[in-house]
């Protein structure tokens, strides 16, 4: 879907790359100043390509599972014993299997906040990660509960489709923990895409009535006012899927405030031969660390059977990278500035920042928002972190990554020939700016 809001990006900015539109807008400019490309949003179109495409995953996914001579059973599990799980299969039946070795991956769900009057709006007007991607219309105006990854992710989505957006965040700044240099430049870029950002706001009521909802905010500084909107997304936080486990049959436990599994480096809960892996298991929590939770597993369980001289696989010291898809992406791996600082009080750190507007490759496709900042430990040379806001920002984050699994210094990267004119020659240049 955030593909379908780039597309829409792109088509109102034709006029900045010399595409005039038949019917240019009266109104409406581009970030350069032209009139924007007139567009209509097939909403319908937009949810039907997001479904195929997950449609086409699924079936994929399940066809390997089969394949691999794998039962899967459809139904909620819970533990009779440390060995045993009693499933309520959909069909209404119910089955009990056993096992020497149990591992749960049960994710998480979108939390709901405790606000009230909450309960009494719509709930087809009550939005999470998931229903969101369901709606056949494009709201006239989404409220946004929380300046995190989905809310900005589906906020400029949002905004890109035709919504008027307001983003309502309790803290003083969107993404808490990214750097605050790059946060400030990313609220910016939201700004300037015409999203309206409330900072330091809490939410005491929300209520509905006209068709309206109607949230009643209150500001660091005491002040009050109210924020109306159509629809109403929650993005302010996960938690596990523990709850319906009987956890307890089986003496696995978890921590006591957000009920996610204790597991060790190894994955291993507190009951032998149970584990946890995924999301249930607290963050950080992305797709790709379940997957490689799998991969210390596999390692662990099926080939070190195998082979008793391997070593023993953890996720001690594992790079964790992510990325956001805003537009520009905002990839990160590694440590941020201040845990780079407080892990290594007595080394030198220093920081490389540079603007994608010093980026050829950005400047020539006239997408040059952004920002670019490294980490690192000036005694040794090693990169530490890296975040790029920017251009496909995952994309040149991968390639430091890369380094930094290599054990590469960031002098290595100043000296590399990359190709030009490409994104990733901004390693050339970067580095300059250490400081």
């Amino acid at each position: 879907m955030i593909a379908s809001g780039r597309v829409a990006h792109l088509c109102r900015r034709s006029p900045d790359y010399g595409i005039v539109p038949t019917k240019p807008s009266s109104t409406l400019r581009t970030l350069r100043g032209n009139f924007q490309s007139e567009t209509k949003i097939d909403m319908t179109k937009v949810r039907e390509r997001k479904r195929d495409i997950v449609a086409d995953s699924k079936a994929r996914n399940e066809k390997r599972v089969a394949e691999a001579g794998v039962d899967v059973m459809s139904g909620e599990g819970s533990f009779v014993d440390k060995n045993t799980i009693r499933v309520k299969n959909n069909d209404g039946s119910e089955s009990v299997i056993t096992g020497d070795i149990i591992c749960i991956n049960t994710g998480e769900r979108p939390s709901k906040p405790a606000i009230p009057g909450l309960d009494t709006i719509p709930q087809e007007l009550v939005l999470n990660s998931t229903t969101i991607m369901e709606l056949g219309e494009v709201p006239d105006h989404l409220l946004v509960l929380g300046g995190g990854y989905i809310g900005l992710e589906f906020g400029q989505l949002f905004r890109r489709l035709g919504s008027e957006v307001t983003i309502v965040q309790h803290a003083g700044r969107l993404m808490p923990r990214e750097d605050i240099d790059i946060t400030s430049c990313l609220a910016d870029i939201i700004k300037e895409d015409g999203i309206t950002l409330r900072l330091n706001t809490e939410v005491t009521k929300i209520s509905h009535s006209g068709g309206s909802i109607s949230l009643a905010i209150k500001a660091d500084d005491s002040t009050t006012s109210d924020i109306k909107g159509s629809h109403l997304l929650l993005a302010v936080g996960r938690v596990p899927n523990t709850e319906a486990l009987n956890l307890s049959a089986a003496g696995v436990e978890c921590d006591a405030k957000k009920r996610y599994i204790k597991c060790n480096e190894l994955l291993q809960t507190n009951v032998s031969g149970i584990y946890a892996l995924g999301d249930v298991k607290g963050p950080p929590a992305f797709t790709h660390i379940s997957y490689d939770d799998f991969r210390i597993l596999e390692s662990n369980l099926i080939h070190r059977k195998k082979d008793h001289s391997k070593p023993l696989t953890t996720i001690k010291d594992r790079l964790v990278p992510y990325v956001a898809y805003t537009d520009p992406q905002l990839g990160h791996v590694g440590l941020h500035e201040a845990e780079a600082r407080k892990l290594f009080p007595n080394a030198v750190i220093k920081t490389a920042k540079m603007p994608m507007n010093y980026v050829a490759r950005a400047l020539e496709t006239d997408e040059s928002r952004g920002l670019m900042k490294a980490v690192v430990n000036a005694d040794t040379g090693k990169i530490l972190g890296f975040t790029c806001l920017g251009l496909e920002g995952g994309e040149i984050m991968s390639i430091v990554q890369m380094a930094m699994m290599g054990g590469v210094r960031w002098e290595t990267l100043r000296d590399a020939v990359w190709a030009h004119p490409s994104l990733v020659e901004s390693l050339n240049n970067l580095w300059a700016y250490l400081e």
